[in-house]
């Protein structure tokens, strides 16, 4: 157990280097992101933390999707997938998305738009089409090709740190 004055050395052995590591990025704050797809007619969907701008020019995104993730067959097979960046008041949302099953967008308010699922009420939305992917350990970078955004200004991003959900806060630099 971590306290709050305590410094955590880098251990020898990998079950300790392990639950360390999974400490630390505990301790990252990182945007609460839904992935979306869709197979057939069927919306799929997962939360995701592991997602960042790659490049501007052009427009990419990696997002880092479990290996055996449902989720990731269906944006290999159809190429298409969105990013749904959550947004304050969307927890239970996040958690929804979190667990498995098919009915993870039973009672959500979606829309289908450039042939991906997207959330009503996200912070922004991305829609992208799969560039590339790459297997690293136990999870597949994907690499998407921008194709569509929307922002809603008057909402604060979902973030998610030492494993609670907060969001931000302007701190005046001046």
């Amino acid at each position: 157990m971590v306290t709050k004055n305590s410094r955590l050395e880098t251990p020898h052995d990998s079950t300790a280097l392990r639950s360390h590591f999974r400490e630390a990025m505990a301790r990252m704050a990182c945007p609460v992101s839904v992935v979306t797809s869709l197979d057939g007619s069927r919306p799929h969907g997962t939360t995701v933390s592991a997602i960042m701008s790659l490049s501007m020019d052009p427009e990419f995104l990696l997002a880092s999707l479990n290996g055996e993730s449902d989720l990731l067959e269906i944006v290999k097979r159809t190429g298409r997938f969105g990013v749904n960046l959550l947004a304050d008041g969307q927890a239970q949302l996040a958690m929804k998305f979190a667990t498995e099953g098919a009915e993870k967008f039973s009672d959500v308010d979606w829309r289908l738009s450039e042939d991906v699922p997207r959330i009503v009420g996200s912070y922004f939305w991305l829609a992208c089409t799969l560039h590339d992917t790459a297997p690293y350990g136990d999870h597949e970078l994907l690499v998407g090709s921008i194709t569509a955004v929307e922002i809603d200004p008057d909402r604060k991003p979902l973030v998610y740190e030492l494993r609670r959900f907060v969001t931000t806060a302007l701190i005046p630099t001046s």
